[in-house]
């Protein structure tokens, strides 16, 4: 049996902070795993930021409200859906994702938790564990499915290696570069088509 794991921003819906930063013009607010590698790094620099700029997380939870799955990733996810069994194993937080996923059909979605103070301000961040995308496939190969995984960014490449095959989407140069040992796909018919390959080969 074969497990299909994705990446949720950057794959199946734009990246949230990135909506954010362009919402409330805070600029620092646009950077994400694919420029900051070290995710406490990243997400301490993203909470200065919102104390700073006395942003809460209803503010964010509107900025999500206004946004969708990228043009195709829902029929997409679908026809994936008709193949494999399908999780979401992202970086962002149940806090935010609900909308999306009510829009991409209700996938299984395996992510992290907010803290959120009296005020409604973001206080910090509980990741469910260390380098959880990796240790999802861990325990799936533990169960004896084979995973298939795709991903766009630096955080998603130990999930990549650990996978039985990994496929990276519409990733930057960098991460090109530093990974060159996983095909790329830049479209969904082309991720379908790899998902379809790597399937064949395991």
């Amino acid at each position: 049996m074969q497990i299909a794991c994705l990446d949720l921003e950057g794959v199946l819906v734009p990246e949230i902070w990135i909506n954010v930063a362009e919402r409330t013009g805070i600029e620092a607010l646009r950077a994400t795993t694919r420029d900051i590698p070290d995710y406490d790094v990243l997400m301490r620099q993203r909470l200065n930021l919102l104390e700073e700029h006395n942003l809460k997380l209803a503010d964010i939870q509107e900025v999500i409200a206004g946004m969708g799955p990228m043009e195709g990733a829902r029929d997409f996810l679908d026809r994936l859906r008709e193949t494999f069994q399908v999780i979401i194993l992202s970086d962002t937080f149940y806090d935010f994702a609900a909308p999306l996923m009510k829009q991409l059909g209700h996938p299984t979605l395996l992510c992290h938790r907010l803290r959120i103070d009296q005020e409604g301000r973001v206080a910090d961040y509980c990741l469910r564990m260390p380098d959880q995308k990796r240790e999802a496939v861990k325990a799936l190969h533990l169960l004896k499915f084979q995973v298939i995984a795709a991903g766009d960014s630096y955080n998603d490449t130990t999930m990549l290696a650990e996978a039985d095959a990994g496929i990276l989407f519409r990733p930057p140069q960098n991460v090109i570069d530093e990974f060159p040992q996983f095909p790329i796909a830049t479209t969904y018919n082309e991720l379908e088509a790899a998902f379809a390959t790597a399937s064949a080969t395991l």
